[in-house]
């Protein structure tokens, strides 16, 4: 295994590693979500919280496949996350990670007008907004590559302009596809569906994991 992966695996779900500052994270997001509620239940119209369910859920299925690549590599997964963290969860994924996927879905929904013909560009505004917001993400996550807190083994998976598209194209816009997705389905069953149908495979993909080989990456 890269030494990165080794110290990503180091105290990987040891809740030793716990901070305080991760107290008030975790208020904000449960803020935002109940105001989400709240005006949900108001306006009937629960795409808000749609959208960040499900980017969250597309995410958690990612750094699933991610850790899988580990396990069957043995040497390392796409990405990792070996710095500081207030508690990692997968070798690809830290609580602070994972606090910010529960709210870009949220961002992305409230970026666009109530206007469903609306352009930017000539682009229509959704598709305009999920490829800024995976360009805007890309760059982030390039930054955090030269920084060293996340990690990159393959060519593949790369600052090569091959890997810079991969990394926004399975990266990130699939991402907002998937809540465009989900918002713009007519029924309210349809939509729950498919966010259901989008966090069972990774729970089944680890179940998996776990009962079978004993292992969570």
């Amino acid at each position: 295994m890269t030494e990165a992966t080794k110290l990503a695996l180091c105290g990987l779900r040891d809740l030793s590693m716990i901070k305080w500052y991760i107290i008030p994270l975790l208020s904000l997001v449960f803020y935002v979500y109940a105001r989400e509620i709240r005006e949900a239940r108001r306006t009937k119209d629960w795409n808000a919280l749609l959208a960040g369910l499900t980017i969250f859920g597309v995410d958690f299925f990612n750094e699933t496949w991610n850790g899988w690549i580990l396990h069957f590599t043995a040497r390392s997964a796409f990405w990792t996350t070996p710095g500081d963290t207030a508690l990692r969860t997968m070798v690809g994924w830290n609580i602070e990670i994972m606090f910010m996927f529960l709210l870009l879905g949220i961002i992305y929904y409230h970026t666009l007008s109530e206007s469903k013909k609306e352009k930017i560009l000539g682009i229509p505004e959704k598709w305009f907004w999920a490829i800024g917001y995976s360009v805007f993400c890309v760059f982030v996550e390039c930054l955090l590559n030269i920084g060293g807190l996340l990690v990159w083994e393959y060519p593949l998976w790369s600052l090569s302009f091959r890997g810079i598209w991969l990394i926004f194209l399975i990266g990130y816009f699939h991402f907002f596809c998937f809540a465009i997705l989900v918002i713009s389905l007519k029924a309210m069953k349809s939509k729950i569906i498919t966010v259901g149908i989008i966090y069972a495979v990774p729970v089944i993909m680890n179940i998996l994991a776990f009962g079978f080989w004993g292992w969570i990456y």
